[in-house]
């Protein structure tokens, strides 16, 4: 049994601040005498920045527990909370916040007893790691000094250690094979196991979806199918028994494809039933595959451990160093990397670690044979199932790099999410922070830069040596980029002083919005103008600006041609690996000159007739009354236009499923709108339908509350009752806001309050823990509650008691965009009465994701409550059918709460509660 680590000990919550002493016993204190603590020695605690979010101290620093966890136990799991902390290491879970520095004295010898340990899993590559630390003045680097020996011979350095992937024969085109029902149903039945519910809606839609494999009939008409599948029905193992079946019989690959990565992990666990960890040959069957920016970038690394980070990043860049060696896949974003550790070291250090600004040299990288992000491209072009998200299915459709590697067996899981997917994929946006990205990629580094980044001379400097006509290319490219907007733009804009014709452009840009603003400067948020009557100085500013962007595109397309001649001459000295690096560029520079093109594009629509596919619009992009961003965007009036073009016309069989697919009007699921979200008739395509209801007793096990005596605007009122409504249900409770700002004001009223009676409240936007993370603390914990806004409705699985009650603070009706404007008329000229349905449509589909995340499971239940008094009967119908809906009073709705769902208040009247069945 390991001995606590006799060091003082700090915990901060909400409920008060703990000190330990070294030896001694714990007592409370204040604020002000826990920060002189710190100050004046290095202090056990954990989570650094939340507890000096909590003590209001931001400068604090001291022994991170969870730094010492990330370093011993790299790419393991663990909730970044005292009991997370306790059950990850085994210990006992403490009582109460009292004793939670004894626990972190605990947690800190039973971490320090593992690095002793001879059956330390993970003992490789620590020593060498430690003698960095230690250079670098890393707190914990003294403590463990004694406790990790020096190995006896030398170890490996990191990018020696990681293996590299093997290339492979190109996959060929699948069979053209049939699988028929009987099939399916009977792999089903293998797949879900023997003695399993026999579930008739799983069965129908199994059958449903193997249709998307047959065979295609046509050329550029693939098959098409919609289905809808209530939650419960196992739509997962529902579609990966004909998908398996066919990849089996077929020898193809199928996509499936996710909106957030909670179901991607639960897709990862639920496709072992179907295929192997791994095939005889070792190669894996299923792979997660996402967007290049997720991925750790060896090359980044390496030039961070070597001095391009300093201070605190540094020691990150170490701690991600240990985790990369024992990685399953080097993701950085969702995957086995702790989401929390990034977020100990405030600045933005993991997104610096990634290929987010695109400039991989590909094969002229010397990790490129162990790069994380080419053996997963590797690994997917040889498996039976990729699951990725739906931004990455778009764009690989669109510009990726292989051809005969892009998906045609598709199955859009969270499918109602598509359209918006798709919104975001197909734009364009010309801002200041799009063009200064443009700038570093074309010029590379700047003056006062660190780090590796490199320009696109660096990049092809063998290239413009040997061919003439490529390196002017580049040079007039470098030349031309130099007036793009560069490092202190926003700065200048607001002086009245832009450098060059794109920031004069922006300056224009910036100008008219402010002119035309009827919002009220001080409130704070991003502000917008369409693009209509503009004054001849825009249009004129748009024109010079045009100049400039095509003369950087056309030295661009030139250099593309150059390398393709390169390639087809190739010159002794181009071997495989100087082949793939050209043809890497030569993809990177296709996507930057479709870019320019965009751009280009847009800029030439400016004081003339507007496109009436396209919805443009001027933005101040804000936050706080802080601006961030400044510039000109385009999104299409009908995104899944371009979808049908790119996506649906070259494959041979697409799925899109999900609980919410339709609208659930007042006349029932609204199957036309569907169909027209799909994309399908851009293709004169009428697809399949199937629908399966949800198995779930909504009567029995949810409750919707209409709370009709909170007024709207009332901050005070509002926070009382989701205080009174967490302490009723004891904790469990999702709070989902429209507004961030609303929010804060909400958290920063009863955190306190609750932590006193023993119930956590934590905050989206409030407290500095990740998304994700904030999901895993809430789900680990059935005491605490968790307050966020859209990403939290649609994308957290929280089944069981850890979640017993949504609680939404108004209707979630649709923010007054331009481009919710200009798609509301298109609406209205489509249809008697479009603007109102295309209004609702959005609010009912909101209301049913929200709703969505109460009932997980069977055992599942609990209240939906609404604090809003003026909610309209036309949206009750987004609740399943036959969920109890009553308008009640905040009194009557605490009781209910407490009571939990099913008990029946006997003080209620009939004029004080309106039952209404859905």
């Amino acid at each position: 049994m390991s001995q606590p680590l006799p060091l003082p000990a700090l915990h901060a919550s909400h409920a008060g601040t703990w000190l330990r002493d070294a030896n001694g016993d714990t007592r409370g204190c204040s604020k002000g005498e826990a920060v002189m603590a710190a100050a004046d020695t290095p202090l056990l605690l954990m989570n650094a920045p939340l507890v000096a979010s909590r003590l209001g101290y931001p400068d604090l620093s001291g022994l991170d527990v969870l730094e010492l966890f990330a370093f011993v136990h790299p790419a393991e799991f663990c909730v970044p909370t005292p009991k997370g902390l306790a059950h990850a290491l085994g210990l006992v879970e403490p009582e109460d916040d009292a004793a939670v520095p004894l626990l972190l004295q605990q947690a800190a010898g039973a971490l320090v007893a593992v690095c002793e340990s001879a059956e330390w899993a993970q003992r490789e590559g620590a020593w060498s790691t430690l003698q960095s630390l230690t250079r670098l003045r890393w707190p914990w680097a003294q403590v463990l000094s004694p406790h990790v020996r020096k190995p006896e011979r030398a170890e490996k350095w990191l990018f020696s250690r990681l293996p590299e992937w093997e290339d492979a024969p190109e996959r060929p085109s699948p069979a053209q094979v049939m699988i028929d029902e009987p099939e399916i149903e009977a792999h089903l039945e293998r797949l879900t196991g023997e003695g399993a519910e026999r579930r008739e809606g799983q069965r129908l839609f199994a059958k449903g979806a193997g249709s998307v494999f047959a065979p295609r009939d046509r050329q550029k008409r693939p098959h098409v199918l919609l289905a809808q599948a209530g939650t419960g029905i196992g739509k997962t193992l529902g579609y990966l028994a004909p998908a398996s079946l066919w990849a089996e019989k077929a020898g193809g690959t199928v996509w499936v494809s996710t909106y957030t990565k909670n179901l991607q992990r639960q897709l990862r666990r639920e496709s072992g039933r179907a295929w192997p960890s791994a095939r005889p040959d070792g190669s894996p069957p299923v792979v997660v595959r996402k967007g290049r920016g997720n991925y750790l970038c060896l090359l980044n690394l390496e030039d961070a451990l070597q001095g391009g980070f300093a201070g605190r990043p540094a020691i990150l860049a170490h701690l991600v160093a240990r985790w990369a060696a024992y990685s399953q896949d080097g993701d950085m974003i969702g995957g086995d990397l702790p989401g929390w550790l990034g977020t100990l070291f405030r600045k933005r250090g993991i997104a610096a670690l990634t290929d987010q600004r695109g400039e991989c040299v590909y094969a002229g990288c010397p990790h490129y044979r162990k790069c994380f992000i080419e053996r997963s491209a590797r690994s997917a072009a040889q498996a039976d199932l990729v699951i990725a998200n739906h931004a990455l299915v778009m764009v690989n459709a669109a510009r990726g790099r292989d051809q005969g590697g892009r998906p045609t067996r598709i199955v859009f899981d969270e499918g109602h999410h598509v359209f918006d997917a798709a919104d975001s994929t197909f734009s364009a946006a010309l801002t200041g922070q799009e063009a200064i990205e443009l700038r570093r990629w074309i010029v590379g580094p700047e003056r006062n830069s660190r780090g590796r980044r490199r320009g696109l001379s660096a990049r092809l400097a063998d290239v413009a040596s040997y061919d003439d006509a490529g390196g002017e290319a580049i040079e007039a490219a470098v030349k031309a980029a130099q007036e793009l907007p560069s490092e202190g733009w926003l700065g200048r804009l607001a002086e009245g002083a832009p450098l060059g014709p794109l920031e004069a452009l922006l300056a224009q840009v910036r100008a008219t919005t402010y002119a035309r603003d009827e919002s009220g400067q001080e409130a704070g948020y991003g502000i917008e103008t369409e693009t209509a009557q503009l004054p001849g100085e825009l249009v004129e500013a748009a024109m010079v600006a045009a100049q400039a962007l095509a003369a950087i595109r056309q030295p661009l397309q030139k250099l593309g041609g150059r390398l393709e001649a390169v390639l087809e001459n190739a010159p002794d000295w181009l071997d495989g690996q100087g082949r793939a690096r050209i043809e890497g560029a030569r993809h990177s520079l296709a996507w930057r000159v479709d870019l320019l093109a965009a751009w280009e594009a847009l800029l030439a629509r400016l004081g003339g007739p507007a496109d009436p596919d396209f919805v443009d619009w001027l933005a101040v992009d804000r936050n706080d009354a802080r601006e961030f961003d400044i510039g000109l965007h385009r999104h299409w009036l009908d995104p899944m236009q371009p979808f049908a073009k790119v996506v649906l016309e070259p494959a041979h069989g697409v799925m899109l499923t999900s609980a919410t697919l339709t609208d659930r009007g007042e006349e029932g699921p609204d199957w036309p709108h569907a169909i027209t979200r799909s994309g399908a008739p851009h293709l004169d395509l009428a697809p399949k339908q199937v629908e399966a209801a949800s198995p779930f007793d909504y009567a029995k096990r949810a409750e919707v509350l209409i709370v009709t005596d909170i007024r709207r605007g009332d901050l005070p009122a509002l926070a009382g009752a989701y205080a009174r409504l967490i302490e009723a249900s004891d904790g469990g409770v999702l709070g989902l806001f429209t507004a961030i700002r609303r929010m804060r004001a909400v958290y920063g009223r009863i955190a306190d309050r609750l932590a006193r009676t023993g119930l956590p409240l934590y905050a989206q936007h409030v407290d500095p823990i990740d998304t994700g993370t904030l999901t895993d603390i809430f789900r680990d914990d059935a005491r605490a509650s968790l307050l966020g806004t859209d990403a939290l409705r649609d994308g957290v699985d929280v089944p069981g008691r850890s979640l017993r009650c949504v609680v939404m603070e108004s209707v979630p009706w649709p923010r007054p965009t331009i481009l919710h404007r200009a798609r509301r008329a298109a609406a209205a000229a489509a249809e008697e009465g479009g603007a109102k349905r295309h209004d609702d449509r959005i609010i009912r589909a909101r209301l049913a994701q929200a709703f969505g995340r109460l009932i997980r499971t069977r055992e599942d239940a609990g209240h939906f409550v609404v604090l809003s008094s003026a909610f309209p009967s036309r949206l009750l119908s987004a609740f399943p059918e036959g969920t109890p809906v009553l308008r009640v009073t905040l009194d009557e709705a605490l009781q209910r709460v407490a009571k939990g769902v099913g008990a029946e208040d006997p003080n209620a009247t009939d004029s004080a509660m309106e039952r209404e069945q859905t």
